[in-house]
């Protein structure tokens, strides 16, 4: 099989712009809702700017001197700016719960199209890439670019309406005040870039190192039973602090240039108010403004800093979605199997006559594993593949499946190339039984029914009584009813196989493949569903894969595959008195 490949270093960042534009075509579907939260922003945020206008007036009603003021007039504005600030955020509240629905629909969207995605990868991508990064994507970087549609997206609307209508009073109240404001937005912008080319790689390498933990994680305890056995707690607890040290160690590096961005605008900000102070006081003394316009222009420069300072403190937020999206948006543009020539046709009525034309094929183009393969198996016949391992024999399974396709010569199926017929047709012409049994989560009638829809209760007890699992089948609490959990945690490796078998019997198919079908069955079981297996393979072309050698003594045709060639084939008895490979073989496991 592949090598699968890894490593957290690889993190050149992509072009930001089109991971932002194609984060933004899958909200252009609720543009609507986006275009009212955009209104009712405005609207909050005109009512929230009016509000430092009413504070100057209250504050020159109170400055008029003793005796002077007009408390009636203090209290109008102060009522004013209570219902103006308290509207304002009454307002915001439904421009959060607008956003939470765009990003729980854009979230659902996103992770359809990536299991969709999957379902029409090649093998190859599953062969090369951890399980754990793979569902790392899915739902761990779907969920950061959620979480940033959800308050980014209104963060940024809200404080840009700000910043402006800030502005905009600003320059209205005092010109020469507005120019001390305009000549620090440049600095906090050149800042902000070159903060956003250091972190930017950095936060990528974070998300491909929580994709490796996770993958990491998926692995052991996948094979806890392993682990315990060999008594490798400990040293898989140590190989976990270091997985997890990287993960921490890319969480630390990323986050801590990004929240430097916040305090260093700040910083500027608090300058540019003092500076405000400042100059303020002289234009005061000058009576060029009064002290209720200098409160107004403080108030707005506090609003027009705060959204900046908001912004900057999500940048790395914002950095973290685009490095997410990427990897989403890189799984969504994996090359998919290649498609069906043009006119291919589905294969109906098989007869199973198949054969492989001097074939080679390598996982690596650099390493052929198979090479110049040729042999032909009649419609009904038994053909067994035997070797030592990594002699190529379950690469045979991937070539006739198509999970693969062969480098050069060809596999016919019925007279034709096997990449004239589509590949849903060709795959459902063989039933399949694999040394790694498959059950998903269901009942024992959904498992053994599985892929064959019209299948009656009937109809599965009868294979389940050939595959010799019904009596333990109706021991289960529920019989046919009781729920397996994942992956058949709850039973044998031995009754997994049985169920996967009973699965095949049900399946009508013309060709059969059986890896190892039997390598999890104890012997005196496997001598009593031998018929059972014959009936299984009456009438049908078989590929059987053996390491037991007694298991396919009644074999048409055995191959013998040693490094990708075939050195020997024939009957038992003809590969028994040539005393060669095969007979080494066989008498390895028995003399």
């Amino acid at each position: 099989m592949p090598p699968r490949r890894f490593s957290v270093n690889e993190h050149k960042p992509k072009d930001s712009r089109k991971a932002l534009r194609r984060i933004l075509s899958y909200v252009k579907e609720f543009r609507l809702l986006i275009l009212l939260a955009l209104i009712m922003s405005l609207t909050a945020n005109v009512l929230s700017l009016i509000g430092p206008s009413l504070a100057g007036k209250a504050i020159n009603e109170a400055a008029a001197g003793a005796g002077k003021v007009n408390f009636g007039n203090v209290l109008h504005y102060v009522k004013l700016m209570l219902l103006f600030y308290v509207s304002s955020s009454m307002i915001s509240l439904g421009i959060s719960i607008i956003m939470t629905l765009v990003a729980k629909y854009t979230a659902r969207k996103l992770r359809k199209e990536c299991f969709e995605k999957l379902s029409r990868l090649p093998v190859s991508f599953f062969d090369k890439n951890q399980a754990g990064d793979i569902i790392s994507r899915v739902s761990y970087d779907v969920d950061v670019v959620s979480a940033s549609i959800q308050t980014d997206i209104v963060a940024i609307m809200t404080s840009s309406i700000t910043v402006l209508g800030s502005l905009f009073m600003m320059i209205r109240i005092s010109p020469a005040l507005a120019l001390i404001v305009l000549v620090t937005i440049p600095v906090s912008v050149s800042y902000t870039v070159y903060i956003k080319k250091k972190t930017r790689p950095l936060f990528i390498k974070r998300s491909k190192s929580y994709g490796y933990m996770n993958g990491f994680v998926e692995e052991m305890f996948s094979g806890q039973k392993t682990i315990q056995a060999y008594a490798y707690n400990d040293k898989v607890c140590q190989k976990f602090a270091k997985v997890n040290g990287q993960a921490a160690d890319a969480y630390y590096n990323a986050d801590s240039r990004g929240v430097a961005i916040g305090p260093s605008m700040g910083m500027i900000n608090n300058l540019s108010l003092g500076l405000i102070a400042t100059l303020g006081s002289f234009l005061f003394m000058g009576g060029r403004v009064s002290l209720g316009q200098i409160s107004s222009f403080i108030l707005y420069s506090r609003k027009f800093s705060g959204p900046i300072n908001e912004i900057a403190n999500i940048m790395n937020e914002i950095f973290s979605a685009l490095s997410a999206s990427e990897r989403i948006f890189n799984l969504l543009d994996e090359p998919e199997e290649v498609e069906d020539l043009e006119g291919a046709t589905v294969l109906n009525e098989v007869k199973g006559d198949v054969e492989f034309d001097d074939v080679s094929f390598g996982y690596d183009k650099k390493k052929t594993i198979l090479h110049n393969l040729s042999f032909k198996a009649d419609s009904g016949k038994l053909i067994a593949i035997v070797g030592p391992t990594g002699a190529g024999k379950t690469t045979m399974i991937n070539l006739l499946m198509r999970f693969y396709d062969c480098d050069s010569g060809m596999i016919r199926v019925d007279g034709k190339n096997e990449l004239e017929y589509t590949r849903p047709s060709l795959r459902a012409a063989y039933a399949m039984v694999l040394q790694d049994t498959w059950l998903f989560r269901g009942t024992v009638y959904e498992n053994i029914a599985y892929g064959s829809e019209n299948a009656t209760l009937d109809d599965v007890v009868s294979v389940a009584k050939k595959a010799h699992i019904h009596p333990f089948i109706m021991r289960l609490p529920n019989g046919y009813d009781t729920v397996i959990s994942e992956d058949g945690g709850n039973i044998s490796k031995g009754q997994k196989q049985l169920l996967t078998i009973a699965r095949a019997m049900l399946y009508d198919s013309k060709m059969l493949i059986l890896d190892e079908a039997t390598s999890n069955v104890d012997t005196s079981t496997e001598r009593e569903i031998q018929d059972a297996m014959l009936e299984l393979m009456s009438g049908k072309t078989c590929f059987v894969i053996a390491h037991r050698l007694s298991t396919i003594q009644n074999a048409d045709n055995i191959l013998v595959l040693d490094h990708g060639d075939v050195v020997e084939q024939g009957t038992h008895r003809q590969l028994m008195d040539k005393k060669g490979f095969y007979y080494k073989l066989y008498a390895s496991q028995y003399e």
